[in-house]
């Protein structure tokens, strides 16, 4: 969650238009700013230690500046730094050897600026980024008939482990495995999306989010519980911090309705990557997302999936957040404690009529 503080961006392009517009679309972002700009290398690297900004968005032609070498120097003198390169140029292999360089991201300019938000976004969330049209190349397309790969629950959950951003040590104290063997399943996951790396693997799950969709009946993981008739598929998307609490409510989802699909986010900025990307139908949101907001998380997947019905989930009702949950676009807020199977019932079915 942001702080008080507001995140510093420094703007590095020789063509004061482009800052210009690179400028308007940071300015539209909550609690960032622009500290800087830089039109050559001299200017950058000055601009860099004296502003010391948290984030640096960078054209790689300016005079002065040798880019490989630049980011190496870059990464070394400043490695809390998020670099997102926003550049014209889309070679492969080019790009493949900055983000080796230490690049968090890499947006091609003739791409949306609404991409251009989203990239920024990612970036300072932690997340690795690359615009659409470099993924085929980077990544390319699964080999056949070009569906998408269907993943095992664990290889699911090592994408969202991997999207963390967390080592393979980690990975395994969080799923209870030895690392040789997460190693191994990282090896087959590589292997069934037909990428070569954890970057890789990241960035193709960013664009192809529905490969993290759990169907309904492998969700509730135990005998048909309430079936609604005549049902046509519906998609979920089911945003707690809590991973224990996720897992009970896809649960309870599948048993309710075994043509779900279901995703899950653990935070505002996931869900509403996932919104936009996915648009579903349903989307069941938790009041408080660790520090974050959940009434300001409904707000932002309203923005991004108008058509999205979104219901608030609380522990600890309140009326002012019920009040605030409506006026940010939600459609009711329900106490946990009475999220049971028959009330699921009637909210998938009040969505599909």
């Amino acid at each position: 969650m942001i702080g008080m503080s507001k995140i510093r961006i420094l703007l590095a392009d020789d063509h004061a238009i482009v800052r210009a517009g690179i400028r308007k679309v940071v300015e539209e972002i909550p609690d960032l700013e622009v500290v800087a700009e830089a039109g050559d290398g001299r200017q950058l690297f000055a601009a860099l230690e004296l502003h010391t900004p948290d984030c640096v968005l960078l054209d790689l032609t300016m005079p002065d500046f040798d880019p490989l070498s630049a980011i190496q120097q870059i990464r070394a003198r400043f490695p809390g730094l998020k670099i997102l390169v926003v550049s014209a140029y889309d070679d492969d292999s080019y790009v493949q050897s900055l983000l080796s360089a230490g690049v968090n991201g890499y947006h091609l300019k003739d791409q949306p600026l609404n991409d251009l938000k989203l990239a920024i976004e990612r970036i300072l969330a932690g997340e690795r980024w690359l615009s659409s049209p470099l993924i085929g190349k980077l990544v390319g397309p699964a080999r056949g008939t070009g569906a998408l790969p269907s993943l095992t629950s664990r290889q699911r959950e090592l994408l969202r482990l991997l999207q963390e951003g967390l080592d393979n040590q980690t990975i395994a104290q969080r799923m209870n495995l030895s690392v040789k063997t997460v190693e191994n399943h990282l090896t087959r996951l590589y292997r069934q999306l037909y990428v070569q790396s954890r970057l890789e693997a990241v960035n193709y799950v960013l664009h192809h989010p529905q490969v993290l969709g759990l169907a309904g009946a492998d969700a509730a993981n135990t005998a048909p519980g309430v079936e609604l008739e005549a049902l046509d598929c519906i998609t979920v998307l089911v945003v707690d911090d809590n991973s224990r609490y996720r897992r009970q409510l896809q649960r309870m989802i599948g048993r309710v309705c075994s043509m779900a699909t279901i995703y899950e986010a653990e935070n505002s900025q996931t869900a509403v990557h996932l919104a936009q990307r996915l648009e579903p139908q349903l989307v069941l949101i938790d009041i408080v997302l660790g520090d974050e907001d959940g009434i300001a998380c409904a707000r932002r997947v309203k923005a991004v999936s108008p058509q999205s019905r979104i219901i608030l989930v609380s522990a600890y009702p309140d009326r002012e957040f019920h009040r605030l949950g409506l006026q940010a676009g939600a459609v009711a807020f329900l106490d946990k404690k009475d999220l049971d199977l028959r009330t699921l019932r009637q909210v998938i079915e009040d969505v599909t009529q």
